[in-house]
């Protein structure tokens, strides 16, 4: 239990260090296409329930 919890206290500082550097950092103003993503997105979660469904049977 002690190692969870020295895990999740490590994440949770790297949080509270890379989101501030991230959003200091990052470009300002930039429009992204996320049209690209969202169309492969429904595919891909098909993809993935298939690969489950067959992990779960034959393993």
């Amino acid at each position: 239990m002690g190692t969870l919890l020295t895990i999740l206290a490590v994440l949770f500082l790297a949080l509270i260090i890379i989101i501030p550097l991230v959003e200091k950092y990052a470009p300002r103003g930039e429009s992204r296409n996320y049209g690209n993503i969202t169309r492969w997105f429904i595919p891909l979660m098909m993809l993935l329930l298939v690969l489950q469904l067959l992990r779960h049977y034959f393993m």
